[in-house]
């Protein structure tokens, strides 16, 4: 019996009997044969540190891992550390972008086992080969058909390699949401053409979502706030993303409001920044 364990809760923790959240308490059996602490995010280390120790009561086999600890990738398993429903069928990317640590963790593209899910979280999906990305599109074809779920990519599309073959497939996917990003300022060209395309391919302009970093050293509201207008006028709803480490703003209430304002689409249209 193995119990995984992670520092918080987020939209993509599994929901399962034998999937926790933070301390043992008095209704925690009291054994497992193995316990693993499943990190997201590097700032929750310290966290999963002491969750390693008040769990290590409970099995006398514990670790530490995820992407979050730095820890390499395998061959995705659904349910285990994501809902299910939940899908990577790639990790890795060929870009070394400053601000990510996927390509050292991960390497360039590696493309997996695809299992049947309705939302997508690979680190670049489009940067697979054409054969693997169609079959991620049929996968979810079935699913959509099946299940009647609503089709998602929230782990983010890279703008300069969409191309129309792509959104022939959307299209006829309808996703709820297509996430892209604009994390430097030297790429917003490309995030421009890639929602010409998508427009030009009639996919639902509610379903454009974009990723916008903020909060970095040197960043201020006025230079985030402009990266945001300007993913609104290339046709995309913007998600503010807090950058994490030790000099950047993310534990800033400032910065937390801010972040709040530029994430949910009711407070953008309530502001007229978005119809």
């Amino acid at each position: 019996m193995i119990a995984r364990v992670f520092p918080r809760r987020t939209n993509a923790t599994p929901n399962d009997s034998l999937a926790f959240v933070g301390m043992p308490d008095l209704l925690t059996p009291e054994w497992f044969d193995e316990v693993h602490i499943s990190v997201a995010f590097t700032y929750d280390m310290p966290m999963a540190e002491k969750l390693a120790e008040a769990w290590g009561m409970r099995t006398s086999r514990i670790s530490i891992g995820g992407p979050g600890s730095g820890m390499r990738g395998g061959q995705f398993t659904p349910g285990m550390y994501l809902k299910r429903g939940y899908v990577i069928t790639s990790r890795g990317c060929p870009n070394d972008c400053w601000f990510c640590s996927v390509h050292e963790r991960e390497g360039s593209i590696r493309e997996l086992e695809i299992n049947a899910g309705w939302n997508v979280l690979d680190d670049n999906l489009l940067a697979c080969s054409e054969n693997h990305i169609t079959e991620v599109f049929k996968m979810l074809m079935k699913v959509k058909k099946v299940l009647h779920k609503p089709i998602e990519f929230t782990g983010g599309f890279e703008a300069k390699r969409l191309s129309h073959w792509h959104c022939e497939w959307l299209y006829r996917l309808k996703p709820k949401q297509i996430f892209f990003a604009y994390d430097m300022q030297n790429k917003y060209e490309q995030l421009v053409e890639a929602g010409r395309i998508l427009r030009q391919c009639e996919i639902s302009a509610n379903a454009l979502r974009c990723y916008v970093l903020c909060g970095y050293n040197g960043d201020t509201f006025d230079k985030a706030e402009k990266r945001l207008s300007d993913v609104i006028k290339a046709g995309f709803i913007p998600m503010a993303m807090l950058y994490h480490d030790e000099k950047s703003n993310w534990y800033n209430k400032a910065w937390t409001k801010f972040q709040k304002e530029w994430t949910r689409p009711a407070i953008m249209r309530a502001k007229g920044l978005i119809k």
